[in-house]
């Protein structure tokens, strides 16, 4: 191809891609299921897409439903209670999932079922029944598939693994990673009517640390064989009434090249405490690295230096869900689909049941095929 051919081509396609971006015919009729906390936060991103318009909103509590139509008033998006109503609407292409976590999977698999582009937040099932079904729809779908897995999409940490897996620190024979939080979720909070209930959010281990143990995962580059651990309340106790996630929790994992996994939580994690309440160390034969903040290695050599292995960048806030419409519109490279978000989700599930049930669970227990 000539030079001057090839800026022609390329010149046509940058405009056809701006016509795209701003032309509203053009523009990827989108709806948002749940509004709360987390969704009017992913709301803002959708909304920053130049490709998105949203259209439709839903959810339960009108206060919550009425501020997310507010934030989206360029857009004029219809608002429902009933989520069905949004599958039924044959004009929406996209749709987010932002509910409580034991309603991720019947609505995902409903849009998906519907022809729908699915951005589901994490993590997508509380229980390996509602990941193997969510699972097999994803894999039948035609659509896109994204789930909430946002630390995939973050620059630095992409980079990181990469080095990883190129041998930076040999060979991961371990990691020791926690997610301690300051206090409990607010007991009188916008959230507090679902997440103490285990069998609704699963817990602070399967609704939050689902993103450090998909982190430790990929760091490994497998996923465990097997966990072990211990959970309890023993701050908050039966505090709210009826309480029934744990307040704290320890586990280990193993995965089949032998690598071992330590991970811890908690909420009374005083703020003055040195150092971070989250943490994921990277241990491998050459060395080990501070995965989750610095992306430093540091040498089991004594003479050798502290070594970078990730430029510090400036994370985008939202770029996970410019991901999700770079897959639909240009068949990107997608950070976290349906194998990311089961692992995930089912690496959580089986840390919590194994401190639930106290004994060893094994990944092959669940009958899934990731």
């Amino acid at each position: 191809m000539n030079i001057e051919r090839r800026h022609f081509l390329l010149g046509s396609a940058m405009a056809a891609h701006s016509a795209f971006a701003q032309n509203p015919a053009e523009r990827i009729p989108t709806a948002m299921i749940g509004t709360g906390n987390r969704g009017s936060y992913v709301l803002k991103g959708v909304l920053e897409q130049p490709n998105s318009k949203v259209v439709a909103l839903c959810d339960l509590k009108p206060s919550r439903l009425d501020s997310a139509a507010s934030s989206a008033a360029k857009d004029n998006p219809a608002t429902y209670t009933d989520w069905r109503k949004i599958i039924d609407r044959k004009d929406i292409e996209a749709v987010f999932i932002a509910t409580p976590p034991h309603l991720h999977a019947e609505m995902a698999i409903a849009a998906l079922q519907a022809g729908k582009h699915v951005y589901c937040e994490k993590p997508i099932g509380v229980t390996p029944q509602q990941v193997r079904d969510l699972l097999k729809a994803a894999r039948a779908a035609k659509k896109v598939f994204v789930s909430g897995q946002q630390l995939r999409s973050h620059r630095q940490l992409n980079q990181a693994i990469d080095k990883i897996r190129q041998g930076a620190i040999g060979d991961v024979i371990m990691v020791k990673a926690q997610r301690h939080a300051t206090e409990d979720l607010d007991h009188s909070g916008s959230s507090a009517d679902w997440y103490f209930d285990v069998t609704k959010s699963g817990g602070y281990l399967i609704e939050q640390s689902v993103h450090n143990l998909d982190a430790c995962n990929w760091a490994i580059g497998q996923r465990p064989l097997r966990a072990s651990g211990f959970g309890a309340t023993l701050l908050y106790k039966n505090d709210p009434p009826g309480r029934t996630i744990f307040d704290c929790g320890v586990l280990s994992f193993t995965y089949p090249n032998g690598a071992k996994m330590s991970f811890t939580q908690n909420v009374f994690h005083p703020k003055g405490m040195p150092g971070a309440n989250q943490t994921l160390y990277v241990y491998g034969t050459k060395g080990a690295v501070d995965l989750l903040y610095s992306t430093n290695m540091y040498s089991l050599t004594a003479n050798e230096q502290m070594t970078p292995l990730a430029t510090k960048v400036e994370e985008p806030p939202h770029a996970h869900v410019t991901a999700f419409y770079d897959c639909i519109t240009k068949n990107a490279r997608n950070p976290a689909d349906i194998t990311v978000g089961a692992t995930g989700a089912l690496t959580a599930i089986m840390g919590h049941m194994a401190m639930a049930q106290e004994k060893v669970i094994n990944w092959s227990d669940f009958g899934v095929d990731v």
